[in-house]
């Protein structure tokens, strides 16, 4: 598994109707990164069009995943998007549950269950005739997969700063499709306990977050680390690393150390 490693890396979402900082991004990150997950209206606030993004993203030549959130979508909705999506090309996607907004409610018509169910569905529609196969994925935390995400076929696993953890875990379950761990860049000590504020999930570790307090690259070095762990131990497919404004300094330090993109484009 250990020559298959992929790196995808998140992108940090538009919030303006500008796309120079996702391409500035893509461009400083493509050489060390096999692949770019495009959030979805990230953190509650909007954002432009995953969909549009990855489009965007993809043609740059490189994978594109996008990201789409139950929260924002009913059903007649999520059929829009997807036929978007068929259209422009952008045949990955991950279906995730989506933070709370922080303006208007959650739509209540759709679950992830729901949207890989309509995924399929949609796969087999008149409407999708003459485009690919969609490869759709979901998001796991620490624990058993429930036999309906079977389905999926990736998996994105919540980011933890414990690799044995990590590796615990996957031997313990079973999953057919490429499972990818999640990896954070933790920018500042107070972003760790921002984290530690907002999830009861994600915990960092105390002497991580000692050295935050006065080496500023402390978080970088850590993911760094966790990426040449996971990656040795040989049980994951990959990992979704998320550099948030520090992607100039990951990508450096990870072209230094010897990584680079393995898989080629798959628009």
């Amino acid at each position: 598994m250990g020559d298959r490693f992929e790196v995808v890396c998140e992108v940090e979402p538009a919030i303006r109707a500008d796309l120079t900082r996702a391409r500035h991004q893509v461009g400083v990150l493509a050489p060390v990164s096999d692949g770019f997950l495009i959030p979805d209206n990230h953190l509650g606030r909007a954002t432009v069009s995953s969909i549009a993004v990855a489009h965007e993203v993809a043609s740059m030549g490189v994978r594109a995943i996008a990201c789409l959130n139950s929260r924002d979508r009913n059903r007649l909705g999520f059929q829009r998007d997807l036929l978007t999506a068929a259209a422009y090309g952008v045949d990955e996607l991950l279906c995730v549950f989506g933070d709370h907004p922080s303006s208007g409610g959650r739509s209540n018509d759709l679950t992830v269950r729901s949207m890989l169910e309509e995924v399929r569905e949609f796969g087999t529609s008149p409407a999708f005739r003459g485009t690919g196969r969609f490869s759709v994925g979901v998001t796991s935390r620490l624990a058993p997969i429930p036999s309906w995400k079977q389905a999926a076929d990736f998996l994105f696993v919540q980011a933890s700063f414990d690799a044995d953890a990590l590796v615990r875990w996957r031997e313990s379950v079973n999953f057919s499709g490429r499972v990818y761990t999640g990896v954070l860049v933790v920018a500042s000590s107070d972003m760790a306990r921002a984290l530690e504020a907002t999830t009861s999930q994600i915990r960092v570790p105390p002497e991580l977050l000692e050295r935050l307090e006065s080496q500023p690259d402390a978080g970088i070095d850590h993911a760094c680390e966790m990426l040449e762990r996971v990656r040795a131990s040989g049980a994951f497919d990959g990992a979704h690393l998320v550099p948030v404004g520090r992607y100039r300094e990951v990508a450096r330090r990870l072209e230094l150390a010897g990584w680079s993109r393995k898989t080629e484009s798959r628009k």
